[in-house]
């Protein structure tokens, strides 16, 4: 059946090159998931539908508002570098990354945009570096990563506060956002995670990477079990708040007033 909506124009996959040349965009989106296993009970695509479903919702309070800003297409593969044994963990190397990076950030210079959010839904991924190579190589182009997994705190939200992939948190907004694509809690697995041995990581000073299937035996990190429809819907209303807001300030502040 034929959709009945009409295109956004802050979408740019709906949007058109009728409105895309009278429109002068200050900020460009770009959602950057992962396609990987999220316990038993969650799709392979659940950072890319989170990505979207965020974006989309911030970019149209932004837009209405007045801010000029347009959302790209998500980018579907992440860096799964610790999950390398799990079949169909789509793993791109952060090398790969920036150079998509810099191709993307040359098509948005010649477009005349000044600024670049690229907004992360994957822990995985990691642009700070990245950022500040693009920024070397394109002065103009004023580049920042957002994580919208830590936009907001957890407390008040849920239960279960610890985890990290499949969690509470994340199986109650897809629960929200993709209820059709969400198995029985029942069939969850527990989401148990094995931690580091040394106090060094525990506390948090020294990094590396986690072997996924030696952490966890179903994939996830935090109990799924009291998730819940309606704390998901909270939970994305505080984020989508805070990002549109971002997106607006952004938008709306020229490069030469960034610091106060």
């Amino acid at each position: 059946m034929p959709s009945t909506n009409s295109p956004r124009p802050y979408i740019l996959a709906e949007t058109n090159w009728k409105a895309v040349k009278s429109t002068k965009f200050e900020a460009a989106v770009l959602p950057w998931g992962a396609t990987e296993a999220h316990n038993y009970h969650l799709p392979f695509a659940t950072d890319n539908y989170q990505n979207e479903a965020i974006t989309e919702a911030a970019a149209k309070l932004a837009w209405e508002r007045g801010a000029k800003v347009i959302v790209l297409p998500n980018v579907p593969f992440g860096v799964q570098t610790g999950q390398l044994d799990i079949p169909l963990c789509m793993n791109v190397l952060p090398s790969t990354q920036l150079a998509i990076l810099k191709d993307i950030c040359d098509v948005l210079v010649r477009a005349g945009i000044p600024k670049l959010v690229i907004f992360n839904g994957h822990g995985g991924n990691d642009f700070k570096t990245m950022v500040r190579e693009l920024s070397f190589h394109y002065p103009t182009l004023f580049t920042c990563a957002l994580n919208w997994f830590k936009v907001e705190n957890k407390t008040g939200y849920f239960t279960h506060l610890e985890g990290d992939h499949a969690d509470e948190m994340e199986t109650s907004v897809m629960l929200e956002i993709q209820p059709n694509l969400v198995l029985s809690l029942d069939e969850a697995g527990d989401g148990f995670d094995k931690k580091w041995k040394f106090n060094a990581m525990r506390e948090g000073w020294v990094s590396a990477q986690r072997e996924w299937t030696k952490v966890s035996k179903d994939t996830g990190v935090g109990k799924p079990q009291k998730s819940t429809a309606e704390n998901g819907r909270r939970y994305l209303d505080a984020v989508v708040t805070k990002v549109s807001d971002f997106f607006v300030e952004l938008a709306e502040t020229p490069r030469e007033d960034f610091y106060e």
